[in-house]
C-alpha cells in the first residue's frame, strides 16, 4: 500500500490550496478515503472522510463549509480542496485509507501565514 500526499505549501490566511493523495497498491474503490492533520504539539484531528463511491462525504466541524473532499476512482486519487484557510490549519496533513484508518500517507505541510 502507497499513499503520496502532494500540494502543500505556505499561503497566506484567506488563500486557498488543493491537496492530492496519490493511492496504489490496493483497490481503491473499495475503500472510504480521509484526510487527518497534525499540528505542531498537537495529535492528530480527523478532517474528512468519503465513502468509496464518492456519494457520501463527512467533515469536522472545523473545516465544515471550507473544504471539500473529492476522489477520481479512474485515477486512484483522493483531493481536498481548502478555502478560507485560517492560521489554525497549518499543519501536516496526511492521506488514510480505510474505516477505520489502516494505512497512512507521509503527510504535506500546510502553513497559513501571512
Amino acid at each position: 500500500v502507497q499513499l503520496v500526499e502532494s500540494g502543500g505549501g505556505l499561503v497566506q490566511p484567506g488563500g486557498s490550496l488543493r491537496l492530492s493523495c496519490a493511492a496504489s497498491g490496493f483497490t481503491f474503490t473499495a475503500y472510504f478515503m480521509n484526510w487527518v492533520r497534525q499540528a505542531p504539539g498537537k495529535g492528530p484531528e480527523w478532517v474528512s472522510k468519503i465513502k468509496f463511491d464518492g456519494g457520501t462525504t463527512w467533515y469536522s466541524d472545523s473545516v465544515k463549509g471550507r473544504f471539500t473532499v473529492s476522489r477520481d476512482n479512474a485515477k486512484n486519487t483522493l483531493y481536498l480542496e481548502m478555502n478560507s484557510l485560517k492560521h489554525e490549519d497549518t499543519a501536516l496533513y496526511y492521506c488514510a485509507s480505510g474505516r477505520p484508518i489502516d494505512y497512512w500517507g507521509q503527510g504535506t505541510q500546510v502553513t497559513v501565514s501571512t
